[in-house]
């Protein structure tokens, strides 16, 4: 059903975005530095939703999902797919709708092997977090603008508004060792306080809090030359937020770690360990 709606919903919009798309990459004098600033962003984006294959590689061959969290996957999911649709609707932004695309696909296959290796007593407990935040609200949100709104620039404002307040709660959230609440906003400060609380970053994966600072600053660069509000403030966020990480990381790197229990520290050290060995997508 979402899937109908995402590839049903203003078609002509996304045909035009696609062909002007196309004679920009035969046209080189046609493109714009937001073009490029936005195939870099693409890029940066891909390594993004790519850097929890090792975790994901972890879970197949122990067949558990172990401590890691499903919660940032779930919310990641329902996240690109908004703005798979928000880049649909807004002519010019098919490079938001491109990646976002293939970040869904991404997420889903994430989510799928959660769903599939989960114990049992939280396996109930996913399948409902997965049918209210990447089933009904995704549906409801797209149905809701597209009956509340006549003209597309007004569908696209309203989903811009939602997609930008989801990633302002979601963004900088490092993935699955250092999930311990609810809420992602709740996760990021609970990220921090864990960092300067144990004075170790074997709960910050380094390179992906790299990833999303980068991410964040590329994306921030693309939405001011497109004067994209929507892009701009949850990626300014993102940027702020990345800083902050990587600056809580140069002060603890070298300390000495407190108060980790083994199983913790183990799990934090597998995450540290693939996120580490993906540096060379880097080059």
């Amino acid at each position: 059903m979402l899937f109908f709606l995402l590839s049903h919903t203003n078609t002509h919009t996304f045909s035009l975005s696609y062909l002007l798309f196309l004679r920009k990459l035969s046209s080189p004098e046609m493109v714009e530095p937001s073009f490029y600033i936005g195939v870099v962003g693409n890029v940066i984006s891909v390594l993004v939703f790519l850097s929890p294959v090792e975790t994901f590689w972890k879970i197949v061959r122990r067949k558990s999902t172990e401590e890691y969290k499903s919660l940032p996957y779930i919310c990641t999911l329902l996240g690109s797919t908004l703005w798979t649709y928000y880049g649909i609707v807004t002519p010019g932004e098919y490079l938001v709708s491109t990646v976002n695309g293939f970040g869904a696909l991404v997420e889903f296959i994430y989510v799928s092997l959660f769903l599939f290796y989960a114990p049992r007593h939280l396996k109930l407990n996913t399948v409902i977090v997965v049918a209210l935040l990447n089933v009904f609200f995704p549906i409801a949100a797209i149905v809701a603008t597209r009956g509340a709104f006549k003209d597309e620039k007004s569908r696209s404002q309203s989903m811009g508004f939602i997609c930008a307040g989801l990633n302002i709660i979601m963004y900088g959230s490092p993935l699955s060792a250092m999930v311990s609440s609810f809420l992602i906003y709740c996760f990021k400060i609970n990220l921090q306080k864990t960092v300067v609380t144990t004075k170790s970053v074997k709960y910050m994966p380094f390179w992906l809090s790299f990833f999303l600072f980068l991410n964040g600053a590329i994306w921030g660069v693309y939405a001011t030359l497109q004067h994209d509000v929507f892009l701009l403030v949850p990626n300014g966020v993102g940027f702020v937020f990345g800083t902050m990480q990587l600056i809580l990381y140069g002060i603890y790197r070298n300390a000495k770690p407190v108060g980790l229990s083994n199983g913790s520290s183990e799990i934090a050290a597998d995450e540290e360990e693939g996120l580490a060995s993906r540096v060379p997508l880097l080059s």
